[in-house]
């Protein structure tokens, strides 16, 4: 049976007395010992919305606010706002998402202490150090386990980027590619979302398929053997291409069918529409949608990109978490917001940054939200400054666990290869520190 672990706080005197510490195991929270109790292993999620940072956002102008810390820590952005969460507050230029703050839960002290975008994508994304293998990302994982050999009937791909890769590890690792992601390319903010393989731009619809015509009226040889196999094969991929372009699919990637006022409310820029293409796609029961948001590797004008950034996050994400509730989809979707690091929290006003931020792997932010997540909470806490976690460390193997456990993959089972490795989906392996996972926040 997989099992998952529950934390419940007892003191260390407790767990000397009833011998609990050898036959679950330990871990230290604070002046007390917490110790695990073994409970069935429930899938709570069907998707995972992950919002790649791409680039690394700054906490300190996000989820940790650290106003008492002065200019040189918060430049401009000194006047943080309450949430409805009791003791959260968040940055002054995230009014949307304070009041949605119920539905989520921001975890303080993420740390890997990497700070190359390459090794830091990809031990976020992976939960693994660099080594001699190639390891999967999350939504390789995903597409694994939840994918078209286990039940998925979708007439997309269960993996899918809206609308860059992020360039910066691979995806699917030693998995290979059939676990690669589909992404779309084109820009779902476009009259015309072209979306690669299903809507060719500057071709019209007319055209397309009187290209089509003319392929057949060329094609003798196909006409002169009509029942060989090779060929019938190819006619087949044929039709499930032009399926994609003029069928369902089709249909699943027009935005014109929804509401106005929504995408309004989802704000009229890629990232916006990205939220709410994948809103759509969670109800298409696609299993894995990254948002690859690019923009936040702010080494020079910080602060007058995070003026035009900030904004346009807070009304995409607010807007769908909010979309999500309402249709009921959240309980069953894992949102999860970050990038490969955080941002250095003293501003470096020197030339030739001007005013930028570096890249910070020792203490930056995540937010995590349904699924199974709940929301209204803080996990862990950074230093005065934000340089540093000094409470309830949450390694990237940590929270790529709980997202597992939360699907119903058993993070300590054998992950399924083609090369035929004997390797564990994400069992800790030596070099890989880990704070253990977020059962504090699990349903």
């Amino acid at each position: 049976m997989n099992t998952r672990f529950a934390w419940d706080g007892v003191t260390r005197r407790q767990v000397l007395k009833t011998g609990l510490a050898a036959a679950t195991g330990c871990a230290w929270g604070g002046s007390e010992w917490v110790v695990a109790q073994q409970i069935p292993l429930v899938a709570r999620a069907k998707a995972v919305i992950q919002i790649w940072m791409w680039g690394g956002p700054c906490h300190l102008d996000t989820f940790d606010p650290k106003p008492e810390a002065g200019r040189d820590y918060c430049g401009p952005l000194n006047k943080p706002i309450a949430t409805t969460t009791d003791g959260l507050q968040v940055g002054e230029l995230l009014p949307l998402l304070a009041q949605q703050a119920d539905k989520y839960t921001v975890l303080r002290g993420m740390t890997h202490g990497v700070n190359a975008h390459e090794t830091a994508s990809y031990v976020v994304q992976t939960g693994r150090t660099p080594g001699r293998l190639v390891y999967p990302g999350v939504g390789a994982v995903v597409s694994l386990f939840k994918g078209h050999e286990h039940g998925y009937t979708g007439i997309v791909p269960p993996y899918i980027v809206l609308t860059e890769l992020q360039g910066r590890f691979s995806e699917a690792g030693f998995l290979g590619q059939r676990y690669k992601p589909f992404a779309t390319g084109g820009d779902p903010n476009r009259a015309r979302f072209v979306v690669e393989g299903i809507v060719a731009e500057g071709i019209t619809d007319e055209h397309q398929l009187a290209r089509r015509a003319l392929l057949h009226s060329l094609d003798s040889l196909g006409r002169a053997l009509p029942d060989n196999e090779q060929f019938e094969r190819l006619d087949r991929c044929e039709e499930n291409a032009y399926g994609l372009m003029f069928g369902a699919a089709r249909e699943l990637f027009d935005l014109s069918k929804e509401d106005t006022a929504l995408r309004e409310r989802y704000g009229r820029n890629t990232f916006g529409q990205s939220c709410l293409m994948a809103r759509r796609l969670v109800e298409h029961g696609v299993p894995y949608i990254t948002i690859n948001y690019k923009g936040w590797d702010t080494h020079k004008q910080h602060f007058e990109i995070m003026n035009r950034k900030l904004p346009e996050l807070d009304q995409g994400l607010a807007t769908l978490l909010a979309d999500l509730a309402d249709r009921g989809l959240l309980d069953s979707t894992i949102v999860w917001w970050g990038g490969e690091f955080g941002r250095t929290p003293r501003v470096q006003w020197e030339p030739p940054w001007n005013g930028g931020r570096g890249h910070h792997g020792e203490c930056f932010c995540s937010v995590v939200a349904g699924g199974g997540f709940k929301g209204g909470r803080i996990v862990g806490a950074s230093d005065a400054r934000g340089e540093e976690v000094v409470e309830r460390p949450i390694h990237p193997v940590d929270l790529i666990g709980s997202i597992y456990e939360l699907l119903g993959i058993d993070p300590d089972g054998p992950l399924p290869n083609v090369k035929g490795l004997d390797v564990p989906v994400l069992a800790a392996v030596e070099g890989v520190k880990t704070g253990g996972r977020l059962y504090e926040i699990m349903n």
